[in-house]
């Protein structure tokens, strides 16, 4: 920045469209906050209030509260300890999905949280951002049933691919009074802490099929969860995700939908609509049936790395739903579940909540260049116009799983299609390359280029994967042995050495950070057990695999190598046998391998290693088609 600042010669005002900017999904609380001190708080805050953002979550700490409303209610610490995830998976534990997995909560973790907490709620308010807290959903530890035997409350199915040792939850039924007592007793006791904005966030039913199809029962089980909280606030406004009615959109018909949105008085709940960019609900719901909503871009799943976006939809989308008619859209918002990636999706998406119409994308990218390293570059400018019109711009249902064979379990069969031309990620790669001379010196421009090169190299993976699968089908080993060589001898590390030399593409940075919240070395183990849990396996048994991939250096040789290496030797083996390549034996192989990087308790560097731009040209040289 110019040092002083320029002058302005007159005052600039914008004003926005919409009355709420929103910023958070329940999922980035552990995907990418599990670990964060008040430093990188601070920032986000700072980075929310430049932004514009002025509805957010403030969700830490809030199982301290709850440890204290379960004692009061006669639970003992076992029964509390058996309920609580560990910190990477709070989220889950929060929406009623998981119980005990990775846990228990240490009470040093109580005590951290909830100083972070009072710091978190005291810059947001000082900002002007409104705070959205927890509220009771109906989910309650099967402790509770000890104590009031007589209550009524059924266990939910199990969620995604975890059983009853894990999940199926109990939900008190909202008629029953202990309902009202135990929602109404925990925001009391949340306000007399963090005060209130009179906005709580509470989902009974995310990716849990509700027990009765009656609308009615739906009916019956909103309004208990609104009167449990205007219990505690007779003001308050229920905002809820929205995910539910496009995720099971079998259960959830109309006249589901309309019966769990009515059961709360018009005006007083805000729905977010939360993949609006691929599949909104608005359209079909009659606009919630007359509850406000927000239109958001989800754009991230698992906090995935991988150069994607859906600029067309979100350039368009906020306005085409304020048009509709009797639209009930009061701002728009940004819920990855995951952050620290794709910065560019989320800076358009913050622009567009201010603007009155969409914005010429070509031009608005190249300025966004400019901003972004500092100083305007021919080369820089026409990379991120090849990356605006391939990869950032997914059209139809996009759904931005990073699928590539680089993040899964090797197989025969994997799926290596792209929304996007190849080749203008190759070119966006030898133009930045270009740029290296002018731009080396800043950081932004250092982060594009990693970003764009293992955006390359993940392309690269796919292609050798290709031809490792021909060879195999083919019967031809010295295919297969070359293929697979460069594969796991060469590309690999090649990609883990350009990962490993820039700090947030470090698997350290995210070990280090967990074991950093530790007080003892029995915490800072199981927080890391926590970490590379979540990016890995995600549950015992690879429940939800790789579902939050990563590409870190460091994970990309210990891990996905490894992997790697074991497929490869396995087609090998089976062409110098003769006899056929089992998937479930393999599987049962690599999820050895799997484990045992989740326990294999080596220390990964938090400093990173080497030049960037001289490990990005080496990659280049070899590797460009």
């Amino acid at each position: 920045l110019p040092d002083p600042l320029p002058r302005l010669r007159a005052e600039i005002r914008a004003s926005a469209p919409g009355r709420y900017r929103y910023y958070q999904n329940a999922c980035t609380q552990s995907y990418s906050y599990a670990w964060w001190d008040w430093a990188r708080w601070e920032r986000e805050i700072d980075w929310m209030a430049l932004s514009g953002i002025n509805l957010a979550p403030a969700f830490a700490g809030q199982e301290a509260v709850w440890q204290r409303v379960y004692r009061s209610l006669g639970l003992n610490q076992s029964e509390i300890d058996a309920y609580f995830t560990g910190p990477a998976f709070l989220a889950w534990n929060r929406m009623g999905n998981l119980h005990s997995w990775a846990g228990p909560l240490p009470p040093a973790w109580h005590l951290k949280q909830l100083y972070l907490q009072y710091r978190i709620v005291e810059r947001m308010r000082s900002l002007g951002m409104i705070t959205v807290l927890p509220a009771f959903a109906g989910h309650v530890p099967q402790g509770v049933l000890r104590i009031f035997p007589r209550v009524n409350a059924t266990r939910l199915g199990g969620w995604s691919h975890f059983d009853c040792t894990y999940s199926c939850t109990y939900l008190l039924d909202p008629e029953d009074p202990m309902f009202q007592v135990i929602g109404t007793l925990f925001l009391k006791e949340l306000i007399k802490d963090f005060g209130m904005d009179h906005i709580y966030s509470a989902d009974t039913f995310n990716e849990m099929t509700p027990l009765s199809s009656d609308p009615a029962y739906l009916s019956r089980v909103s309004n208990a969860v609104f009167r449990s909280m205007t219990g505690a606030d007779p003001e308050a406004l229920w905002l809820m995700q929205g995910w539910l009615f496009q995720h099971q959109p079998d259960f959830w018909q109309p006249a589901q939908v309309r019966a769990l949105l009515r059961g709360v008085p018009l005006g007083r709940m805000i729905v977010l609509d939360l993949f609006a960019e691929s599949k909104p609900v608005y359209q079909w719901t009659e606009s919630f049936y007359g509850q406000p909503f927000i239109w958001c871009m989800l754009h991230n799943f698992g906090g995935n790395h991988g150069l994607f976006g859906t600029v067309e939809a979100i350039n368009h989308g906020p306005f085409v739903a304020r048009h509709f008619p009797n639209s009930t859209m009061v701002g728009t918002g940004l819920v990855p579940e995951g952050i620290e990636q794709n910065d560019m999706v989320y800076e358009l998406m913050n622009e567009l909540g201010w603007r009155q119409e969409p914005l010429d994308l070509p031009s608005w990218v190249t300025r966004y260049a400019e901003r972004r390293y500092g100083a305007p570059n021919a080369a820089a400018a026409s990379a991120w116009r090849l990356l605006l019109r391939s990869v950032y711009n997914c059209t139809g249902v996009c759904v931005n799983h990073n699928r590539s064979p680089l993040v899964r379990r090797p197989s025969l069969h994997m799926d290596t299609e792209l929304w996007y031309n190849a080749s203008d990620v190759y070119e966006a790669w030898r133009l930045l390359l270009s740029a290296g001379a002018e731009l080396g010196s800043s950081p932004t421009f250092r982060y594009d280029l990693v970003d764009v090169t293992r955006q390359a190299a993940q392309q690269l993976v796919s292609d050798y994967y290709l031809s490792i699968r021909r060879a195999f089908q083919n019967h031809a080993l010295p295919e297969l042995l070359t293929a697979g060589g460069v594969l796991v001898y060469d590309l690999l590390p090649e990609l883990d050495s350009l990962l490993s030399s820039h700090s947030l593409f470090l698997l350290g940075r995210w070990l280090e950070s967990a074991r950093a919240v530790a007080t003892s070395d029995r915490e800072a183990e199981q927080y890391e057990l926590n970490a590379r849990n979540q990016v890995t396996l995600w549950g015992p048994s690879g429940n939800i695999l790789d579902y939050a991939n990563k590409q870190l250096g460091g994970l990309v040789l210990d891990y996905y190598g490894v992997r790697w290496s074991l497929f490869v030797s396995a087609l090998v083996e089976s062409l110098n046998s003769g006899s056929p390549f089992h998937q479930d034996q393999f599987n049962q192989a690599v999820f050895q391998v799997e484990r045992g990087f989740v326990y294999n308790k080596k220390r990964y560097p938090v400093v990173p290693a080497g030049d960037t731009l001289e490990i990005s040209r080496k990659l280049f040289l070899k590797y460009y088609p």
